[in-house]
């Protein structure tokens, strides 16, 4: 079968890839950028990368052709806080302009359940999306969710993130909303299952797990799970706004996507049918199985996606391409060089870097820059990495950005996405002579950028050299 991916390098996107390969079919990958798909090469020589960005104006040249199941996996609720509905609207039109050329069969759009009289911005926009699909010249088959749980999942990590920081929560009302989580590889199962299957030609179906929750016995479910102890009290006070910035500040989760997520939050998340799982005859996981089997992904360090690797979860839209080649003129430097004794334990320690292990030297003081970046609404550190010891184009590595790690030719190069005067690059490069290179770069942004580089001199001066000896010094 042959079938087009779009959002291949989302979070759904990222664990339905290898499933449809396994099942033998002809993959086509639609992304922004090939630069961030971030697959090994065996994967690479299995699939087709068709670039394109939906929110573009289209161009019919080079389309695939004779499909016969699409996936619309295409969303910006973390993209914008005001205009995500017309980016929507404006991709899911694009997407049915393309479709009319390609010939497809069937459209497999992943939604959100929209069984409430009142629906938040977020649900109204995919409700809106759907209606716009079924304009289209193609069968469409439409799976409604609620909140996914799976390692590296918003909704899991943001969930994880309270219950692991705050013993104590004091929580906005919206706590006590009922929701029906459902395990992602459930979600994984149901789009798989309705390929080319006519009984779900033209129709909507929601999918959830066996469980209807409020968020606080999430919560509390969570803690049990993880034999913590935690207490969680409501108050009718704390406003949109001010929930918001609770889940900015306390998880890992962007201003952004916190706002659409409070958002959507106050309204009621269930199913009102489970038409499809006796259809495709799926047994759904219960939440605190879902909980139990993404730690042992976490554990067995085999997460395959987290939403904190999309470019939602950056200050930066364009394509990272548009990066990777590191200027020279009007730049500011740090380069610094030692020869290393044992090369491949120091690209290990290059390629561990960051996240739960840190930076090799001043790691409060990168805390703090963190801290500081996170308080005048930047990402801040808490994006971590996905894996402890992998890395692919396009992750997220603390406030940075992986744009090439090439550990064959033992080199890698991290763009800034913290708020800075400027833009910033980190590069790290192993020679044929066993030398480390380390080079920092800085382009700042007209006067104030140049004064933040030469008051930051003295931290670089202790940061950059200490972090180069103990990468090279074997320091774990």
């Amino acid at each position: 079968m042959k079938i087009l991916l779009t959002g291949a390098n989302g979070y759904i996107g990222r664990r339905l890839l290898p499933e449809l390969l396994a099942q033998g079919h002809e993959v086509i990958c639609a992304v922004r950028d090939r630069f961030r798909l971030g697959l090994d090469p065996d994967t690479l020589k299995k699939i087709t990368v068709w670039e394109v960005d939906f929110l573009t104006d289209i161009t019919l040249k080079e389309i695939p052709k004779n499909i016969d199941t699409a996936y619309y996996l295409i969303h910006s609720m973390s993209s914008s806080i005001q205009r995500f509905e017309s980016m929507e609207a404006k991709a899911a039109q694009n997407f049915n302009c393309y479709m009319e050329e390609m010939h497809v069969k069937q459209v497999v759009y992943l939604s959100g359940i929209v069984n409430s009289s009142t629906l938040s911005r977020h649900l109204q926009s995919r409700s809106n999306v759907e209606k716009i699909l079924q304009r289209g010249n193609f069968r469409l088959t439409v799976l409604r969710a609620g909140i996914v749980v799976g390692s590296g999942s918003s909704s899991f990590e943001i969930i994880r993130d309270l219950c692991e920081k705050l013993p104590l929560m004091i929580t906005p009302k919206w706590v006590l909303t009922k929701t029906q989580p459902i395990a992602v590889r459930n979600v994984i199962e149901y789009l798989i299952g309705v390929q080319l299957k006519e009984d779900c030609f033209d129709q909507s179906f929601d999918i959830g797990g066996p469980d209807v929750l409020t968020y606080k016995e999430m919560l509390q479910q969570y803690a049990k799970v993880r034999g913590l102890k935690n207490w969680v009290f409501t108050v009718p006070v704390m406003t949109p706004k001010l929930s918001s910035y609770w889940l900015y500040f306390v998880t890992s989760t962007s201003y952004k996507l916190a706002v659409n997520l409070v958002d959507s939050m106050k309204i009621e998340v269930v199913i009102r049918d489970n038409r499809l799982e006796k259809l495709l005859n799926i047994t759904p996981l219960s939440y605190t199985e879902a909980i139990t089997l993404a730690f042992e992904k976490i554990e067995q360090n085999l997460v395959i996606s987290s939403w904190k690797d999309s470019l939602a979860s950056s200050r930066f839209k364009k394509n990272l391409s548009e990066f990777i080649q590191v200027p020279t003129f009007g730049c500011l430097k740090d380069y610094q060089k030692i020869k290393v004794q044992n090369p491949e334990k120091a690209l290990n320690n290059i390629w561990t870097i960051g996240g739960n292990k840190g930076w090799y030297y001043g790691n409060w003081m990168w805390k703090l820059r963190g801290f500081l970046d996170k308080l005048f609404g930047g990402v801040g550190l808490r994006r971590g990495r996905t894996s402890p010891n992998h890395l692919d184009n396009g992750d997220a590595l603390d406030f940075w950005r992986v744009l090439l790690a090439d550990k064959e030719k033992k080199r890698l190069l991290l763009f800034a996405e913290m708020r800075l005067p400027g833009e910033a690059w980190l590069e790290f490069r192993i020679d044929e002579n066993d030398i480390l290179h380390q080079t920092a770069t800085f382009r700042p942004k007209g006067i104030l950028g140049r004064w933040y580089w030469y008051s930051m001199l003295p931290f670089h001066f202790f940061i950059f050299e200490g972090m180069l000896r103990n990468i090279a010094a074997n320091k774990t």
